[in-house]
């Protein structure tokens, strides 16, 4: 599940990489705490993480090193160079991560103290180099970045199945799209029906879209699920509240042509591996108090009284109030 391609630990990082960085921010990241900031950690700009990233990737048969590191006898270490810098790898023989445990820069002709070898033969012969090995917060940020990079290609083949499916019936028609679960074996996860109906009236022209999402039982109530209804819905129509819900069902109203030209913008997102972006509505809502605050914090969705479905995170007072919403809270007499 963990992705193989080596990455820096955070002592290499702190200890080892104190120069020679393309860009400040990774250093001010790491000064300041911020750790989550430092994803992806294989893409940081530093030239030996650059060299390690492309000398072991995916498939271990294309792995490209210098080759193994005499003078470290405890650890098993793979050599990379990338011009004065040095690194040394290694892999995790239970994920199969590789890791950049340690690095620095060859001087003095190898007769340097701070030369690299000078450093790593010295931790050989009187310290203990599996001080090196990734800790405790490495391999919490590896499974964060994991889970970070299984959900965004989840949402990716999410978009890129609804380009299917619009491709397929934006004149007209109905389409059940399936969906897994994001991590791996974890089986199926729910189902779409996608219908486009075209309306051709003297009085109004339009392309209705309905939207049935079904999950299985076990994840109906999961926050999963929603991630996975915006992700169908934003592809479709980034507008954040021109969505009608009812229960799982959504609803939309598009001009004639729409949906094919929705289909347009999606190939070109889906041909440069870009996710959608929501759009935020326009005008605030009026709901109920507790609903607001609660849906607030967790973000959830809640009906306004106009029957806008929307989850509230913006700063509502600065939107102008939906005149529909002031009319029936006067009706109210609220």
């Amino acid at each position: 599940m963990h992705h193989r391609r080596a990455r820096p630990t955070l002592r290499v990082l702190r200890e080892d990489l104190t120069s020679g960085w393309t860009s400040p921010q990774p250093q001010r990241a790491l000064a300041d705490g911020r750790l989550p900031d430092l994803h992806p950690l294989s893409e940081l700009p530093h030239p030996i993480i650059a060299k390690a990233r492309d000398a072991f990737g995916a498939d271990p048969a294309d792995d490209n090193y210098v080759g193994i590191i005499a003078c470290s006898r405890q650890l098993h270490l793979r050599e990379i160079k990338q011009s004065q810098w040095r690194g040394g790898v290694w892999e995790d023989p239970d994920t199969h991560v590789c890791w950049l445990v340690v690095g620095g820069l060859a001087k003095g002709d190898h007769q340097d103290r701070d030369d690299f070898y000078q450093r790593l033969e010295r931790e050989d012969q009187t310290g203990d180099p599996t001080r090196w090995l990734p800790t405790d917060d490495d391999l919490r940020l590896l499974k964060q970045e994991t889970a970070a990079r299984l959900r965004t290609t989840w949402e990716l083949d999410t978009q890129h199945a609804v380009l299917d499916a619009l491709r397929a019936i934006h004149a007209g028609g109905t389409t059940r799209l399936h969906f897994h679960h994001p991590i791996p074996g974890q089986g199926h996860f729910a189902h779409a029906d996608i219908t486009v109906q075209p309306v051709r009236e003297t009085d109004y022209q339009a392309d209705e879209i309905l939207v049935e999402i079904t999950p299985q039982p076990r994840y109906a109530a999961s926050n999963l699920l929603w991630q996975l209804t915006l992700r169908i819905l934003i592809s479709l129509e980034p507008p954040e509240q021109r969505w009608d819900r009812y229960g799982n069902t959504y609803a939309n109203i598009a001009e004639p042509g729409a949906w094919r030209h929705r289909a347009n913008t999606l190939r070109h997102l889906d041909q440069t591996g870009q996710l959608e972006t929501s759009q935020p509505g326009t005008t605030s809502h009026y709901s109920h108090r507790e609903h607001l605050a609660g849906s607030t914090i967790n973000g959830h969705a809640v009906r306004s009284l106009c029957g806008t479905y929307f989850v509230p995170h913006q700063d509502h007072q600065t939107l102008p109030t939906c005149p529909t919403c002031q009319q029936r809270l006067n009706e109210l007499g609220a």
